[in-house]
């Protein structure tokens, strides 16, 4: 029963893949045998067209004869020069399909022998375009030889899976099947199969072909497992003729009066092609062409007078005169009206065509006027928002009170900083994110990204923008603009290169080391800034977040104080703010802490545990110190206490004298006393601080009180511009901390 089902699989397959192509085995309408010779075998419904022929006078040459074999029920044609079953014959692809064999290895119930498959001799080769050469088998090396040289191959491993989906089904990439391509022109396929270990070439059943891929793609993997029983697979070759010879295609005029297609005028030289018909020199070998009947032409080029005309005026489908069409020898005329009204349709075609051009084009310039306009609102929306009417008011009133402020677009901050790429980004923080950014003139700059400022506490908001755009010293970080049409506020600030103070305090850096002579120079900058920032400001600024993080050093290593997030503007007649508390932990006064009244001495608290930092190198929190001792601040105050100074300062601190670091030391405790009235105020540090490296270094630096220029031969130093210049987020020993609610931060 298998057996018989395989062999009507064997019968039915080849004329689905000649379906498949659209060659129905409908009757021709042109004469397609030489005049005097059958055009099938009896009973046969495979058309043999010229130069093929049925026995010796009707074909063109002995390689395109074909023999009706009469031994089967219904006699097949085969052909003679290779002793193959012809199934189908295409003129104008120039191929033939026919039965080739299976190949097979140590499969029981084999209906045929493995044997070569050898067009030598003939018109014939392998078409490399149609055909796969397939291997099926557990396990399976099969490999094409031509000569006894190995020219392909593809190897099928075991699948192992006891499930196999629909798709596994029709698929063959390697699991129990393969296959492959084959090179161009071949005349002859021998296939060796064998496993990948030599032991087991006696071991299970492996068999392979070459065969037509649209007829192994219309197969189930399951019957082609049991192909082994079939005697054969459809195969495709191709073909040409070589009597007389054949002058490449010449285009000729041509006049496009008639309205037809252009085609090619051939000269022909001693060819077999028919006079209305056109000659190709094949790709495959020298010296062989095939014909094609020419435009406007059917049937079989081959005949003389085999291409005969078509008449396109009976066919709708071949003409656009309608009732109005007059046939020409491959061709055809419209008369006068046709002409008028199908040049009519080809003007109304192209005024179409143009007017729903202009219509797209316009839709879109509508669509980026309309997209224009609606940015241009939602900025100019944002910029009501972010207070840029107050900001604006505001610099009118100051007038020439006021620097001038540069308000940047939306677009220069975009460009500067990539869209706001994430490599650009130098920090991030309570208050927002930093960008690194250069403008149209080439400056370097820092563009901060503030989170959404309330909308009630607008007022106060751009005071404070207002308020640190009059900053003017050499030890703060400059304002150079803003942007309030986004989102949320931009902020432009001049770029510092070199890192925080507190990088280069607790990560050693050899190319920067901090000696105590940098340290006092540090102290007594920052202690200038927070000087000037308390008593010399238009307006007293208390910064609220004093700490090493917040502390940057400049390309000639000169300290600037930065991020005032929190920082707030006072009238002179005022002593403290009642805030909600917020600062770092390890520098928070504890007496704002208890009361939620920030003073000018909170920050001295703060710039005590700054001082302290650079006496003894240690940070701010620690969690190896013991529970009392766990703030630097309360470390260091025992240690004064106790008189054991030189047991927690910095080994680097040592290098100096002794005197001096006392001196200082003394300062910091002063700084860091728990009631806030006996702390001394930011102009006395400073000017004591000033005084200690003066009775050290004599006259050398020419110093200018209330923050003004000093120059200093020590911080004549450079650095790397690209270090990280902003503070890096709250850590263990660095926690942020907001307790209630009743201050609007500055940016």
């Amino acid at each position: 029963m298998a057996c018989r089902r395989h062999l009507l699989l064997h019968q039915i397959l080849p004329l689905l893949v000649v379906l498949s192509r659209g060659l129905e085995a409908a009757d021709y309408e042109y004469p397609m045998a030489k005049p005097g010779c059958r055009e099938t075998c009896e009973k046969s419904r495979v058309k043999i067209p010229y130069p093929f022929g049925i026995g010796a006078d009707c074909a063109m040459a002995e390689g395109f004869q074909v023999t009706c074999e009469t031994s089967f029920n219904t006699p097949k044609p085969f052909l003679t020069s290779i002793n193959r079953e012809l199934l189908h014959v295409d003129l104008e692809e120039a191929t033939v399909l026919v039965n080739g064999p299976i190949i097979s290895s140590n499969c029981e119930n084999q209906l045929v022998s493995a044997e070569n498959f050898l067009l030598l001799g003939s018109p014939f080769f392998f078409s490399d375009t149609r055909n796969r050469f397939t291997a099926l088998g557990c396990d399976n090396l099969a490999l094409i030889n031509r000569q006894d040289k190995v020219i392909g191959g593809c190897l099928s491993i075991c699948n192992t899976s006891t499930t196999t989906s629909s798709e596994d089904k029709h698929s063959c990439f390697g699991l129990n099947c393969c296959q492959t391509k084959i090179p161009p022109f071949l005349q002859f396929i021998n296939a060796t199969l064998r496993s990948i270990d030599p032991q087991n070439d006696k071991k299970g059943c492996r068999f392979a072909f070459l065969a037509d891929q649209d007829w192994f793609s219309s197969q189930n993997l399951d019957s082609l497992f049991s192909s082994r029983l079939m005697e054969d697979v459809p195969v495709t070759l191709e073909w040409s003729i070589s009597n007389g010879t054949c002058i490449s295609d010449r285009a000729g005029p041509y006049s496009s009066t008639n309205h037809a297609h252009p085609d090619f005028i051939v000269e022909h030289l001693s060819s077999s092609c028919s006079v209305s018909s056109r000659c190709r020199n094949s790709t495959a070998l020298f010296g062989r062409y095939r014909c094609h009947c020419r435009y406007g032409f059917q049937g079989n080029p081959y005949l003389p007078d085999g291409c005969q005309d078509i008449d396109e005026c009976a066919d709708p489908r071949r003409n656009y005169c309608g009732k109005n069409c007059i046939n020409l020898e491959g061709s055809f005329f419209c008369s006068d009206n046709s002409k008028v009204q199908h040049d009519k349709a080809i003007i109304i075609g192209v005024c179409t065509g143009l007017g729903v051009l202009f219509a797209l084009v316009g839709s879109w310039w509508l669509y980026r006027v309309a997209k224009r306009r609606k940015n241009l609102k939602m900025k100019q929306k944002f910029f009501k928002r972010n207070g840029g009417l107050l900001l604006q008011q505001q610099l009118l009133s100051n007038e020439g009170n006021v620097p001038t402020i540069k308000m940047f677009t939306s677009k220069e901050l975009e460009k500067a900083t990539d869209q706001f790429n994430d490599n650009r980004v130098l920090g991030q923080g309570g208050q927002g994110t930093v960008y690194k950014g250069m403008l149209a003139d080439g400056r370097i700059v820092a563009v901060k990204k503030s989170k959404i400022v309330d909308e009630g506490k607008l007022q106060e908001f751009i005071n404070e923008v207002v308020i640190l755009s009059q900053i003017s010293h050499r030890n703060v970080v400059k304002l150079l603009g803003c942007c309030l049409e986004t989102e949320v506020p931009l902020l432009v600030y001049e770029f510092i290169p070199n890192g925080t103070l507190y990088q280069y305090i607790h990560d050693q850096n050899e190319d920067f080391p901090l000696t105590w002579e940098i340290r006092l120079r540090l102290a007594i900058e920052v202690a200038s800034a927070l000087s000037y920032l308390h008593s010399s400001a238009s307006v007293p600024i208390y910064h609220r977040d004093i700490k090493s993080k917040n502390i940057l050093l400049d390309e000639k290593y000169r300290a600037k104080v930065s991020d005032f997030g929190t920082s707030r503007s006072i009238s002179v007649d005022q002593t403290h703010l009642t805030t909600r508390v917020q600062g770092t932990f390890g520098y928070l006064d504890p007496e704002y802490f208890q009361s939620s009244q920030f003073t000018e001495k909170s920050d001295v608290y703060s710039f005590g545990v700054v001082l302290a930092e650079l006496l003894t190198g240690k940070k701010p929190i620690s969690l190896v110190r013991s529970e009392e001792e766990k703030a630097l601040a309360t470390h260091f105050l025992l240690a004064m206490e106790e008189n054991r100074l030189f047991e927690i300062v910095d080994v680097r601190v040592l290098k100096g004298g002794k005197e001096e670091v006392t001196t200082v030391a003394m300062i910091a405790e002063r700084c860091l006393n728990l009631n806030g009235k006996k702390r001394p105020t930011m102009k006395e540090v400073a000017a004591e601080l000033e005084g200690i490296r003066l009775s050290s270094n004599g006259a050398a630096n020419t110093v200018q009180e209330n923050g003004e220029e000093y120059e200093d031969p020590a911080t004549e130093m450079t650095g790397p511009w690209d270090a990280t210049s902003t503070s890096s987020a709250p850590s263990l020993d660095n926690s942020t901390v907001i307790l209630s609610v009743d201050v609007q931060p500055l940016l």
